[in-house]
C-alpha cells in the first residue's frame, strides 16, 4: 500500500510544478490531461505500443486506465500489473484500495480477468459427487497436494452443492499422484476411490484404463491453471486454496 502511495506521489506534479507558468512545462501537462481516461477502459494505442516496447518480454493481454491518472494496469495473463506511461516504473504484487468503501480494487479486477467461462470445462471428465440439483462447482485436484486434501475435508461437509472434480496431477511436485489419479478414475465408484486416497490416505489399485489426464493437463494450460487446487463457481470466478465448507458455500453463492 505505502508502496502505491508512493508511485501516485511521484506520479503527480509537484507543487512548485503546478505553480510555475514555464511555457515549457505546459505541454506535459496538457498530454497528462489528454491521457485521462475512465478506470477499466483501454487505453489509447499510442501508450499501449510505448508500454509493449519497453517490457516485450511480458505477455501482455491488454492495458487499461487505472483508478489513479497517470498508472495504467497491465495485464499478463491473469495478473494485473501496474506501469507509468513510459513503461520503465512497474509496480508487482501492489493492489489499489478504494480508500472509502476499502474495497480491493484490483482484487476485483483479478476476479474479473481470471474468469473461466463454464461452457468450456468437459464435465464428462470429472468425478462427480455431492447434491445432484445443489449449485456446480468445478475444482482441478492433485491427489498427493496436501491443501487439496484439505479442501476434501471442507467438500465432504458441504450441502447443496454439486462438485465436477478433475483430476489434474502435478508429476514434478508428487512422482506419484499420476497413479493414483489414474486408478482413482478406473474405479467403478471414481468418488469411493478419491476419498479414500485423499481423506484416509489408503493405497488403492487399478489403473490400466483410458484416462482424460491428458486431456485436462492442455485444458489447465489452456485457462492458465498451474496449481491445485483450483476452484471454479458456476458463474466462472475462480480463487486457488482450500477453505472451510461454509466460506466455500458463502462465496460459491455470492452474487
Amino acid at each position: 500500500m505505502r508502496l502505491i502511495l508512493i508511485m501516485v506521489m511521484l506520479l503527480l506534479p509537484s507543487c512548485s510544478s503546478a505553480s510555475d507558468s514555464n511555457k515549457e512545462n505546459s505541454p506535459a501537462v496538457t498530454g497528462q490531461a489528454q491521457d485521462a481516461g475512465k478506470a477499466g477502459e483501454v487505453v489509447t494505442p499510442d501508450i499501449e505500443l510505448q508500454i509493449r516496447k519497453q517490457i516485450p518480454e511480458m505477455n501482455i493481454s491488454g492495458v487499461r486506465y487505472s483508478p489513479i491518472r497517470g498508472l495504467y494496469e497491465v495485464q499478463s495473463d491473469n495478473n494485473i500489473f501496474y506501469v507509468d506511461r513510459t513503461g520503465k516504473h512497474l509496480i508487482a504484487n501492489g493492489h489499489i484500495f478504494d480508500t472509502t468503501t476499502r474495497q480491493d480494487l484490483t482484487a476485483a479486477r483479478i476476479e474479473q480477468v481470471s474468469r473461466i467461462d463454464w461452457g468450456v470445462l468437459p464435465l464428462d471428465k470429472a468425478v462427480v459427487s455431492g447434491d445432484p440439483n445443489g449449485v456446480e462447482m468445478a475444482v482441478f485436484t492433485d491427489p498427493d497436494c496436501p491443501y487439496c486434501r484439505t479442501l476434501e475435508k471442507s467438500l465432504k461437509d458441504l450441502k447443496g452443492v454439486k462438485v465436477y472434480t478433475f483430476l489434474m496431477p502435478l508429476k514434478r511436485l508428487h512422482p506419484d499422484a499420476t497413479r493414483k489419479a489414474e486408478a482413482i478414475w478406473c474405479s467403478k465408484d471414481q468418488h469411493a476411490a478419491l476419498t479414500q486416497v485423499m481423506l484416509e490416505d489408503k493405497a488403492i489399485s487399478g489403473g490400466g484404463c483410458e484416462t482424460p489426464l491428458d486431456d485436462i493437463a492442455r485444458l489447465a494450460a489452456s485457462l492458465n491453471i498451474h496449481g491445485t487446487p483450483t476452484i471454479i463457481a458456476h458463474d466462472g470466478r475462480t480463487r486457488s486454496g482450500s477453505m472451510p465448507a461454509e466460506q466455500l458455500k458463502a462465496w460459491l453463492t455470492r452474487k
